[in-house]
């Protein structure tokens, strides 16, 4: 199925396995790929896929196996990195792209992202990595605890109200200083996507963190040209993990932190983090 909104094409895409991918794609030339984090959509990119396009680039972003519409496998055993990543690099084999690609990833995404890096060299251009999840231990202790073992009955997430989700993200989504509570960092559409796509998204998503390999051997190399972007204030994934993994990429050509952003600096302030990604793809 393809429907064109906005120049923007999304697509329902059947891989070898026979899982459905969901994906759009928006502009030509240069391609880039826009992989989103756990719980999340292809529509943490709504704000950059323009940008990409109107800057002679085609961009991708697709929703990760187990969420938005893409294929939901029914046993928790199912969700892991390998079938996860099986399911990403699938895709990009679908897409039939003849140049080395720009990967650009947050999260959970920026994780398949160096993955796919370490795995298929020759086919990756750069990278530009978002808070990147790359190792179990840059969750809280609580979260490592938590996300160690196999979520085998998760069938209260499953139940869980829309408006349960929404509540959840009102609450992370204010800016906290000095122990006054200020405005929204997301505003407020963004809010209401972030609770839509926890609520759509397949409950054994929470399966694949524990199955995150450790990279920090690998790392060095990773050639290609690397963007580190992170917002100061996240509450999922320690700060001080980014400029760790800064020290440990060979290519790191530039590094930014926006400091009153959160998990998904992307989302937060687009104005600001959009530039540091189109001039790094410029000076490429």
């Amino acid at each position: 199925m393809i429907t064109n909104m906005d120049n923007i094409t999304t697509l329902d895409g059947v891989l070898e396995n026979r899982h459905k991918v969901n994906y759009v794609q928006q502009g030509t030339g240069a391609p880039v790929i826009l992989t989103h984090g756990l719980a999340a959509s292809l529509h943490d990119w709504d704000d950059l896929l323009p940008e990409l396009s109107a800057s002679g680039y085609a961009g991708y972003a697709l929703d990760l196996l187990g969420h938005g519409e893409s294929e939901k496998p029914e046993h928790a055993h199912d969700y892991t990195v390998d079938n996860t990543f099986g399911h990403f690099s699938k895709w990009i084999d679908s897409l039939e792209i003849n140049e080395p690609m720009t990967l650009v990833g947050h999260s959970l995404g920026g994780g398949l992202s160096l993955l796919y890096a370490l795995k298929y060299p020759e086919r990756v251009k750069a990278l530009v990595l978002v808070n990147p999840f790359y190792d179990i231990r840059q969750l809280p202790p609580m979260l490592q605890k938590v996300f160690r073992h196999q979520l085998i009955n998760t069938n209260f997430i499953d139940m869980t109200p829309y408006r349960v989700f929404r509540f959840f993200v009102e609450m992370t989504s204010f800016n906290y200083y000095i122990g006054h509570r200020e405005g929204h960092v997301l505003p407020e559409h963004i809010r209401y996507q972030t609770a839509l796509d926890y609520k759509r998204a397949s409950s054994g998503i929470y399966n694949i963190p524990r199955t995150l390999p450790s990279m920090d051997l690998d790392l060095s190399r990773l050639y290609q040209p690397t963007l580190l972007l992170w917002g100061g204030r996240d509450q999922t994934l320690a700060p001080s993990s980014f400029p760790q993994l800064a020290k440990s990429l060979p290519n790191v050509v530039d590094t930014h932190i926006l400091p009153i952003c959160g998990h998904v600096p992307h989302q937060c302030h687009p104005e600001t983090f959009n530039p540091y990604v189109m001039k790094f793809l410029k000076d490429l």
